[in-house]
Order: C-alpha cells, then sequence, then structure tokens
C-alpha cells in the first residue's frame, strides 16, 4: 500500500532529531511500564514539533535573512501563539509560528489540542471492541508482549517511547484498572489483517470514545449520484460538491514531485483522472516493503480509497504541510477534514463494521483528479 512519510522516514530524513537519546541503549523496563498522561503546556492549541526544527531569529528560511537560535526536537509541545507570514524560499506554506524563543515554519508543528475524557471501565456488552479518536497531543504507551512492527522496531532502534498522536484512530479490545487509572489496550490487528499485531495498554483518558452517531452519513438522504469530489494537483486544494453546490473545501498534500532526498520522481505520483470511492476503512497500518526494511504507518485515520489497493484519501497526523506535495500518492488532508469526507462519501459505514468495499461496477463517490 502506498504511503506518505511516516515517522520511519522522519527519523532516517531528520538525522534522528533525538539528541543525546539516540546514543544510549533501549531501557526496556521502560517500554512496558504503564504511563499517565502528562502535564500539556496550557494553551487552547498546542503545537507538537515534527522531527528536529530550527527556530529563527525571523519567520524566514533564507540564511541570508535569518539565523537558526535554537533546536526543537520530536515532540517537543509549544503554545501556539500568533501565526504570521513569513518567507519560506520555494514553498506554497508561508506560515510561521511565532514562540518566546523565535519561529518555526508552521508546516512542521501539528496543532492539537488538549481534550481528556472520562474512561468508560467496561467493555461495551455484546461487542469485541471500541473505535477511539486521541485528543491529547500524545499518549505514551506500554508494550505487551514482544515488539513486531517495524515502526516500533524503528522507535527502540533510536530509543524513543512509542506513542500515539492526536487525531489518531485506533481499535480498543480490552480495559483494565490500574491503581486507579483506567487503562484501555490498543490492538494494532483487530481482524481486518492491516496491521502487526502489537498490544499496547495506555491512560484511557487521552482516548474518545466513538459512536455511530459521529460518524452518522452527512447528506444521506441525497442522491449519491449527485455528490462528486474534484481534487486540484495544481493548486493543492480538495471540494466537495452537491449538485452545483461546493459543500466542503480543505487543502492536501498528494504525491510528491521529489523524494525525501530531493531526486525527481514520478513513483508518488498521485493518478489523474475520474476516480471513485470504492473501499473505506476507519483506520489502518499503512505499510510497504519487508517486516524488517518497510515502512509503517499505524493509526492511520479515515481512509478512503481511490484508486488500487492503496491510493486514499486519508488523515494525516505526521506534517501540517497541507498545500505541499509530498505523500507517497495518497491525498493526505487533516484528520478533521479526512473524517468528514469519510462521512459524506458513499459507501456508508457503520462503526463496527469497520470497513467496506465495493467491486466494479459498483462504485462509490465520483473523484476527479486534476492537474489544473
Amino acid at each position: 500500500m502506498k504511503n506518505n512519510f511516516s515517522r520511519r522516514d522522519f527519523l532516517k530524513v531528520a538525522g534522528v532529531g533525538l539528541g543525546a537519546m539516540a546514543f544510549k541503549p533501549f531501557d526496556f523496563e521502560t517500554l512496558y511500564t504503564p504511563k499517565r498522561l502528562p502535564q500539556f503546556p496550557a494553551s487552547e492549541i498546542i503545537g507538537r514539533v515534527l522531527g528536529m526544527t530550527d527556530v529563527r531569529n525571523r519567520p524566514s528560511n533564507d540564511p541570508l535573512q535569518a539565523t537558526a537560535v535554537t533546536t526543537f526536537y520530536d515532540d517537543n509541545l509549544i503554545e501556539w501563539g500568533r501565526e504570521v507570514i513569513g518567507n519560506a524560499v520555494g514553498l506554497t506554506n508561508q506560515k510561521f509560528l511565532e514562540t518566546p524563543q523565535g519561529y518555526i515554519w508552521a508546516s512542521r508543528i501539528q496543532p492539537t489540542r488538549n481534550l481528556p475524557n472520562i474512561p468508560i471501565t467496561e467493555m461495551p456488552a455484546g461487542q469485541p471492541g471500541f473505535w477511539a479518536e486521541v485528543t491529547v497531543p500524545y499518549i505514551n504507551m506500554a508494550l505487551e508482549g514482544a515488539p513486531y512492527s517495524p515502526w516500533i522496531q524503528s522507535l527502540i532502534s533510536y530509543n524513543f517511547p512509542p506513542r500515539v498522536y492526536y487525531g489518531q484512530v485506533i481499535w480498543i479490545d480490552q480495559i483494565r484498572q490500574n491503581n486507579g487509572f483506567t487503562e484501555y489496550r490498543w490492538n494494532e490487528n483487530p481482524g481486518h489483517g492491516y496491521g502487526f499485531g502489537d498490544l499496547f495498554w495506555m491512560d484511557g483518558a487521552g482516548l474518545k470514545v466513538l459512536t455511530d452517531a459521529e460518524v452518522s452519513p452527512i447528506s444521506p438522504d441525497l442522491d449519491p449520484a449527485e455528490k462528486r469530489i474534484v481534487a486540484s494537483l495544481t493548486y493543492q486544494t480538495l471540494s466537495c460538491f452537491e449538485g452545483n453546490n461546493e459543500v466542503f473545501f480543505c487543502r492536501i498534500s498528494s504525491g510528491a514531485i521529489f523524494d525525501a532526498f530531493g531526486v525527481s520522481t514520478d513513483s508518488y505520483a498521485t493518478p489523474v483522472g475520474d476516480l471513485n470511492t470504492h473501499w473505506k476503512i476507519v483506520s489502518l497500518n499503512m505499510s510497504g516493503g519487508g517486516s524488517a526494511s518497510g515502512y509503517s504507518t499505524p493509526g492511520v485515520p479515515w481512509s478512503t480509497v481511490i484508486s488500487g489497493e492503496g491510493i486514499a484519501i486519508h488523515g494525516a497526523f505526521w506534517h501540517n504541510d497541507f498545500g505541499e506535495r509530498r505523500s507517497h500518492g495518497c491525498i493526505n488532508v487533516k484528520p478533521e477534514d479526512a473524517k468528514w469526507i469519510f462521512r459524506w462519501t458513499t459507501p456508508y459505514i457503520p462503526l463496527l463494521q469497520s470497513e467496506a468495499r465495493m467491486t466494479w461496477p459498483d462504485h462509490g463517490t465520483t473523484v476527479t483528479v486534476t492537474e489544473s
């Protein structure tokens, strides 16, 4: 399945960005120790740093205009203050975030919120599990059993803690009480065959239990033939239409023109033409290559597949670079945008069904991808 830059890719490309941690042996005892939610910054929006990132004295990436004053690393959290328009040379996104230390290019910071929940204490009667959405900047996890997934093995090799992040959607199959705290167990492979089977325990307060009402269809009474999506690769935008009325708009990140090392490529191109939504799944591990050398991104939310078995419109929580081409072929959107598109397009899917496929000539919503 085609994928965008995964956390594994970020660790490689960004020069790890983990400081001295990369030179210490991994503490396996810590890996299996339950964790509580940390104290997050007290602001309405909290920025999560995505890879090693320079903080500059002016809002510019031009070394003739601005100099680096310090460096932030993966998962550093900062209060989201004033956004300013700067000078990001050669890039579409020109927004910078002002911090007490200086300016950071906003594409390297995920906007998150700290919205803790009251966990449920028992599994829903008659259900094998439930889908839950991460509503805090991140949740530290404790592994149960041996690590299998490439992504968790990569984190171990870099001495980086396993976490889930704001906007991810994961499958919970067990609940337990631990010293007065309710913990949920994430099963990375809940029977659909798209994960590696790792099991993690985490503080349930960081997860919102999803209900069918929250993912109920949008405009379900409208003739499905009246719904269509138009995505522009030139402008990196996506619009949803009901008849001739545009009812939804968002920015996207489609297939990259250059690979992670700046080499021109067409292997990541997003297909152009009239496509359709034929497979939808609430969440899955997007991976490729072998288990030892491939890439793996778990908990990718709200995937609406529009071409073959791997080109999808889906939520991306590992970058905030919407408006730039950067994926491995998919159409990246913000998780909340992916959720809206998932609800609006056909086929409609109840939560516990988790996924639905259609075979030609049956198909869902038409998606026209253009270069104009």
